[in-house]
């Protein structure tokens, strides 16, 4: 286990549009969802899967249209104690734009690189 963040420039990338066409990406921990819906009530990105009882982004990359109500499905996220398993980013920064717990734009996950 490392001290050192996370690169978000890392995750997902391989199969992603183009960054001129969606800026932006959501990097889930659906390890830790913790199912409360909160994201669906406030996205229409974001569905609750029965079968698995946890929320699923229908789309990983979006573009300025798509941005705040994301934003908001990783705010209102319950999760680890409210610092949420839903992370925008900016993929031209590689900053997380929410839900930023630090504040200093750093991916806020819990996994091992």
């Amino acid at each position: 286990m490392t001290d050192d963040p996370v690169d978000p420039s890392e995750i997902g990338e391989r199969d992603a549009p183009p960054v001129e066409e969606a800026p932006y990406k959501i990097i889930f921990e659906a390890n830790k969802c913790i199912a409360a819906g909160k994201c669906a009530e406030v996205s229409d990105n974001w569905e609750m899967d029965i079968r698995t009882g946890i929320a699923e982004p229908q789309a990983y990359f979006f573009d300025e249209a798509d941005l705040a109500h994301n934003v908001r499905a990783a705010e209102v996220c319950p999760a680890k104690k409210d610092r949420g398993v839903i992370h925008v980013v900016d993929r031209r920064t590689n900053e997380e734009i929410a839900p930023d717990p630090e504040g200093d734009g750093t991916l806020s996950v819990d996994w091992e690189t």
